[in-house]
């Protein structure tokens, strides 16, 4: 292009504004060193780090969330698991960070169903977008009740 020192320029300032944040910050302890009494997280912790491993094992295609903050989104791009990270948000502020995450595939979703519809919604829509297709294996992760904001505390291994 035409100013090749300027796209670098922003470039940088991007990669330097994602790194300072808490959450991209935040450490990816193993999985035998997190304290319950002292993790504010440590079941999302726990549902990521075994999100991760149970897609490894069945050769899942995608491991799919919903997430508000992100963090869940931060926790499984961390372990850079070898199925597709496609996450669905609803902040578009956040939204925006998560594409800059390894691995991450983030798209804007608002819908306010029970968490069987949502469920069955995003994995339509990975579906739809190519990620995966019909007798794939993902992982569902997201927070019950789907409609109040909070921790993941839900896995699901799904069949598209």
């Amino acid at each position: 292009g035409k100013y090749p020192v300027d796209v670098i320029k922003n470039m940088a300032k991007i990669v330097s504004n994602i790194e300072k944040d808490k959450l991209y910050m935040s450490s990816n302890k193993p999985i035998e060193k997190i304290e319950t009494e002292d993790e504010d997280r440590y079941i999302t912790d726990m549902v990521c780090y075994s999100a991760v491993r149970i897609a490894k094992k069945a050769n899942a295609k995608g491991i799919i969330t919903l997430t508000n903050s992100g963090y869940t989104a931060f926790q499984i791009s961390a372990h850079r698991p070898h199925a597709h990270i496609i996450v669905f948000c609803s902040d578009r502020r956040v939204l925006a960070k998560l594409n800059l995450l390894w691995g991450v595939r983030a798209f804007y979703y608002d819908m306010q169903k029970s968490t069987d519809e949502t469920v069955i919604q995003v994995n339509m829509l990975a579906s739809n977008y190519g990620f995966v297709k019909q007798g794939d294996f993902v992982v569902n992760l997201n927070a019950m009740p789907v409609y109040e904001s909070g921790k993941t505390n839900t896995l699901r291994l799904s069949t598209i």
